[in-house]
């Protein structure tokens, strides 16, 4: 299963990008749902509401992400309320970032507290999705523990996972064998962030704790000034990547697509499982 992830635009033309995005992606990839994330603090909760409104004008399954953080249990009861009405019957749900103020006025501090509540205020009708930490969250005190975080998400009633974006494919192939060990057996899709811009990725990578590899980043560095090859280079460690996890048996792939179709539409195009 494919399945495609975007971010709320800021802007008319940014919105009128993301909805020719869809319309490219629905012809070539056809993912099985889009998601719409959710900023920090609950920070584009508004924007991210309208984003998936228009999304489902086009008749496409989509999957907005909820958060807790910077949320009062009733915002998100009234927002649950509201995608049930849309048609809504799956969530990606997260804690979501803290604030760089660093203040959290929710009721709810993590995601398996928010799935819980989901299940308590709406039973069954959400296909709940969680994060998965392949690499372990960058918060995390050690890599036992945030497994343990892993592991109340699901003990809460999540029904699948969608991994962090990586491109060492032991780490997952090593979280798999941590899940199977404790009898977790929800499926756990792959995010696969394509390769197009080696500044911002490392940016992003950095932060986010997914590590470039080093054979991955020093031929990056090499192709800085030459687009071309560095897209092509991009092209084929994310396909080879995803054909391996293919291969290995991951239940789908997740593309974090940053509202571009190309580089989307290119490694879907090379699958060769």
């Amino acid at each position: 299963m494919i399945s495609c992830e975007f971010f709320p635009p800021r802007t008319e033309a940014g919105v009128e990008k993301l909805l020719a995005t869809q319309q490219a992606l629905d012809v070539t990839v056809k993912p099985a749902y889009y998601s719409v994330t959710f900023g920090a603090g609950g920070t584009t909760r508004d924007r991210t509401l309208e984003v998936v409104k228009l999304l489902l004008a086009n008749g496409d399954n989509i999957v907005p992400h909820i958060s807790c953080i910077g949320s009062s249990k009733q915002q998100i009861s009234d927002l649950l309320q509201q995608y049930i009405s849309l048609g809504v019957d799956r969530l990606v749900t997260l804690r979501g970032d803290i604030p760089e103020d660093g203040d959290n006025t929710g009721e709810l501090s993590y995601a398996s507290e928010l799935v819980s509540f989901i299940r308590e205020t709406t039973g069954n009708h959400f296909k709940i999705e969680v994060a998965a930490y392949p690499e372990y969250h960058p918060e995390s005190v050690t890599p036992q523990s945030d497994f343990e975080h892993f592991k109340q998400k699901v003990d809460s009633g999540a029904d699948g996972a969608i991994t962090q974006y990586f491109y060492n494919i032991d780490a997952y192939k090593r979280f798999i064998d941590n899940c199977l060990a404790e009898n977790i057996s929800i499926p756990i899709t792959p995010g696969i962030m394509p390769i197009t811009n080696y500044e911002s990725l490392a940016r992003f990578s950095d932060a986010c704790g997914a590590e470039i590899p080093r054979w991955i980043r020093k031929q990056l560095e090499a192709y800085a000034d030459d687009k071309d090859s560095l897209h092509a280079f991009g092209l084929d460690v994310t396909t080879n990547l995803c054909n391996q996890l293919l291969e290995l048996g991951a239940p789908g792939l997740h593309f974090y697509t940053l509202n571009q179709t190309d580089a989307t539409t290119a490694i879907w195009k090379n699958l060769t499982v």
